[in-house]
């Protein structure tokens, strides 16, 4: 198994409850006029880069502390960890351009 095989998963379980899984975030994200962003996610071709502070404004601080909480992580490297991770993890779970969770 590769180092993102299963971050999708990962992630869908860290933010399930906490803000309706990946397409809670991908709806969030998406109504805060980062459309752009998440639809290069879901397609094909590069990935577009979302900042940790465009996470921070989206989810805002106490579901960021939920989920720093829930992924052992300190609350002020949740955005950043996000930001990094949430494109990938989208990517591979639109493997057909529409998200797919389990």
């Amino acid at each position: 198994m590769g180092l993102f095989d299963g971050l999708s998963g990962i992630l869908e379980n860290a933010i399930g409850s906490h803000v309706g899984g990946l397409n809670g975030v991908v709806a969030k994200l998406n109504d805060a006029g980062l459309g752009p962003q998440v639809n290069s996610w879901l397609g094909k071709g590069d990935n577009m880069p979302i900042s940790a502070e465009e996470i921070s404004s989206v989810l805002g601080n106490a579901q960021l502390q939920q989920l720093g909480a829930r992924l052992g992580i300190p609350m002020d490297h949740v955005a950043g960890m996000l930001a990094n991770q949430l494109p990938k993890a989208v990517d591979q779970a639109s493997p057909n351009g529409t998200l797919q969770t389990n």
